[in-house]
């Protein structure tokens, strides 16, 4: 069930602080806030990443957009959730496209990794209630799963150390994740098969326009082979979808998986001069 909010949307100018709501759907509390002026964006985070950690891109975007943005169930200050699934994920998405309703004129959804694959399959599942995508280094039809059998407990011993430390650190759980290692391991396995088999189906569904950012070096700078793969296959993925989708453009940053902090002001300004500018700062 959802419980609609108020809609916050200002009538005019910029507000100098976004204003904070909350959703409730599934047996979750979603954590949503609005704030800017301009045309609508609504940004929707990836695994392990929240509104406190993407507070920089999204000030950013806030000079040009009115900007909706959201913690995914167990980040951020949403509450944990009874599963963590692509389809639970998918589900808070929905509820906020349900309940924000921003419509005139229909908002560009702007997706960060885990994010940027949930926007598509919203996308592909509901026609036109988007004016277009920007997908931030996620959402890429790989030729094959990042993870093997043999990466697993690397992986779950990564995650484990990641984990706790910011359950520890962040202030009052605003940039934090409840999720546990095993939790975030399922959810790639999960996330390896959606993108090796149906997800190019969902991007062949959409309509609106599509703009990708991708890191160069989204495993990392390593100089061992398996890091060298993992970077050639994600590649390979752009690469499989420019030949099933040629109208999608791509813009390629020097960076690793971690641009939307270290590259904001660059991924602002792309949104920006995709998803049409303030109107007092000219398209």
């Amino acid at each position: 069930m959802i419980t609609r909010i108020d809609d916050i949307r200002a009538s005019g100018g910029r507000k100098p602080d976004p204003q904070h709501s909350s959703i409730d759907h599934d047996g979750v509390t979603v954590a949503v806030s609005r704030g800017g002026g301009g045309r609508p964006v609504v940004v929707c985070p990836g695994l392990y990443s929240t509104q406190a950690g993407l507070a920089g891109l999204l000030e950013l975007l806030r000079r040009d957009h009115e900007v909706v943005a959201f913690d995914l169930r167990g980040h951020g200050l949403s509450s944990p959730g009874p599963q963590y699934s692509f389809a639970g994920f998918l589900g808070d998405l929905n509820a906020v496209m349900q309940t924000v309703r921003i419509s005139d004129p229909a908002p560009v959804l702007v997706g960060y990794s885990l994010g940027a694959d949930l926007a598509v399959h919203y996308a592909a599942e509901h026609p036109g209630a988007v004016a277009g995508l920007v997908l931030v280094d996620g959402a890429n039809p790989i030729p094959e799963p990042f993870l093997s059998a043999a990466d697993t407990a690397e992986f779950r011993a990564m995650w484990e150390d990641s984990a706790t430390p910011a359950a520890d650190q962040a202030p009052h759980g605003a940039d934090r994740a409840t999720l546990t290692a095993q939790q975030v391991l399922d959810l790639n396995l999960e996330l390896d098969v959606i993108r090796t088999g149906p997800l190019l189906g969902r991007y062949r569904r959409i309509a609106a326009p599509i703009s990708m950012i991708m890191s160069t070096s989204m495993a990392g700078a390593g100089a061992d082979e398996r890091t060298r793969w993992r970077n050639r296959n994600w590649r390979a993925g752009i690469e499989r979808l420019a030949r099933a989708r040629p109208d999608i453009t791509t813009t390629w940053l020097d960076a690793d998986h971690r641009l939307v902090f270290t590259h904001a002001a660059e991924i602002a300004r792309i949104v920006a001069d995709r998803a049409g500018r303030r109107p007092d700062r000219g398209n």
